[in-house]
């Protein structure tokens, strides 16, 4: 029985993830599908559109907002309703929560050398954390509240989106050659993950 139940948490942990991983891509792509293609079919005959067309056509939307996103006068307007979103006591929190993950997930807004090693003081233990912000910025309110040579590191948890932010001596830190992005993922896995280290 012993090695039945290992070998059933083994296939779980195996299969688990390539299924989740799946079904969720699956999701997203039947619900851009199922959105898009009856505006699609209002501006095209019937016999062109064929499957996967809104699909095609949301990755070149996302293409050319990006693109346009480059000029300050269609940055502001793409913004705007993200702006009204963090306005509205409902959507606040969600809206917050998942732009702030997607920037530091792609990196936005960190510069080289954000990722750290934090030494506890007095004791021989080390936290990975990520540099959000510096003292001395002018007109920042997080950066106000420390001086020249401390730093606000973001302490993320194991399996948890959140997490805590400290400030520290710039003396207690040292950086580490590894992404944001990368960081997080392996503290949020506990380090248990396979991934191999990588340098940007």
């Amino acid at each position: 029985m012993k090695i039945i139940a290992k070998s059933l948490a083994k296939g779980l942990a195996i299969i688990l993830p390539i299924v989740i991983t799946i079904e969720l891509i699956r999701w997203l792509l039947v619900t851009i599908e199922s959105r898009l293609a009856p505006l699609l079919e209002l501006v095209l005959p019937p016999s062109w559109y064929l499957p996967g067309m809104a699909i095609a056509a949301f990755v070149l939307l996302c293409v050319l907002i990006g693109f346009s996103a480059r000029w300050r006068g269609f940055d502001w307007l793409w913004q705007l309703p993200g702006k009204l979103l963090l306005k509205l006591p409902g959507t606040k929190q969600i809206y917050g929560m998942l732009q702030d993950l997607m920037d530091v997930m792609s990196g936005k807004n960190f510069a080289d050398e954000s990722v750290v090693m934090v030494k506890l003081p007095g004791a021989d233990v080390e936290l990975i954390g990520i540099v959000t912000k510096k003292g001395g910025i002018d007109g920042d309110r997080m950066s106000s509240l420390m001086n020249e040579e401390q730093l606000a590191v973001f302490i993320p948890m194991a399996y948890n989106v959140g997490g805590y932010t400290i400030i520290v001596p710039r003396s207690c830190t040292r950086n580490l050659e590894m992404k944001p992005a990368e960081a997080l993922q392996l503290v949020l896995s506990g380090g248990l993950g396979s991934n191999g280290s990588s340098k940007p």
